[in-house]
């Protein structure tokens, strides 16, 4: 009989469309990921993705299985969190949403100190505001805003999505063509830098440069690393240039080891959102938690 953890792994790659992102949001290392996906793919006799680089494209036969196993996954995820809540009844259990790095700048620093159980769980904010809207959430920390009557949003801070920098890096041509509005000589200085990127989410860069420079990026970063957090971490041991939102390299900026290069010549702002679903059952355990965040981000 096929293992259902390899299911649940497949499933995690084709949503995240990397082995890392997947190996993210299950909480499991990349071998392991890459185990369950081979072992997987020797039970049924085909290949179910294609590697593009480190994307990993869904071939026509895994398409096909995704959309055989997605729905009755989800149930049974669903039903193992109805299971948890029926047995433990005098400890709540509580499902949140948001981005890795938000969780790593925010709650992870307060989760021993929370007098319920917590699952945190990553993705794209599209898929979290499905989970919300169907009970797998009960809690998403997001920038986008879903269409759904039975979820609430709720504003609580703001990010500005940054170019930040190597402290080393010879920053004069570059602030000339900036200074004298010449945004074309400064587009081209910036394309002949060495840039980071993250394996599946290049939004902040392409929505950063068409903004101020009217177009998406022609070219790709050099180095692709795991997440946000990563990026700014190796930009504080060398040059290099990466667009991030500011509240995730803040104290880095002020301590000197990164530097804050360009906010564009029209900021690039992202509201923020608590969201939840209406008449939730656990009114006071978020309020709790977004107490948390209003205490680290507001």
């Amino acid at each position: 009989m096929v293992n259902l953890e390899w299911y649940r792994t497949f499933k995690a790659i084709f949503q995240q469309g990397t082995l890392t992102g997947a190996a993210e949001t299950l909480f499991v290392s990349q071998p392991g990921v890459s185990l369950h996906l081979s072992s997987l793919e020797n039970y049924v006799g085909y290949k179910l993705f294609e590697r593009s680089g480190r994307k990993m494209i869904p071939t026509e036969r895994g398409k096909i299985l995704y959309n055989a196993i997605a729905e009755s996954l989800e149930t049974l995820e669903e039903a193992e969190k109805n299971f948890q809540r029926s047995t433990e009844k005098h400890t709540p259990t509580i499902s949140i949403g948001m981005c890795f790095e938000t969780f790593q700048i925010t709650l992870e620093q307060y989760i021993a100190t929370l007098p319920f159980n917590v699952i945190i769980r990553f993705g794209d904010y599209h898929q979290m505001l499905e989970n919300l809207d169907k009970g797998i959430l009960d809690l998403i920390i997001t920038p986008q805003k879903g269409g759904s009557a039975n979820i609430e949003l709720q504003a609580f801070s703001s990010e500005t999505i940054v170019l930040v920098g190597g402290k080393d890096l010879d920053l004069e041509d570059f602030k000339k063509s900036v200074k004298k509005k010449n945004y074309a000589d400064a587009e081209q200085w910036l394309k002949q830098q060495k840039w980071y990127g993250t394996t599946g989410d290049m939004e902040h860069l392409f929505r950063f440069w068409q903004l101020n420079f009217g177009h998406t990026p022609d070219f790709r970063p050099n180095f692709i690393v795991p997440n946000l957090s990563s990026i700014v971490r190796c930009l504080g041991s060398g040059k290099g240039l990466a667009v991030v939102p500011d509240f995730l390299c803040s104290k880095e900026i002020e301590n000197g080891q990164i530097a804050l290069i360009w906010k564009g010549h029209q900021p690039l702002k992202n509201t923020l959102y608590f969201g939840c679903r209406k008449n939730s059952s656990y009114s006071k355990e978020i309020e709790l938690i977004k107490g948390l965040f209003k205490k680290v981000m507001v």
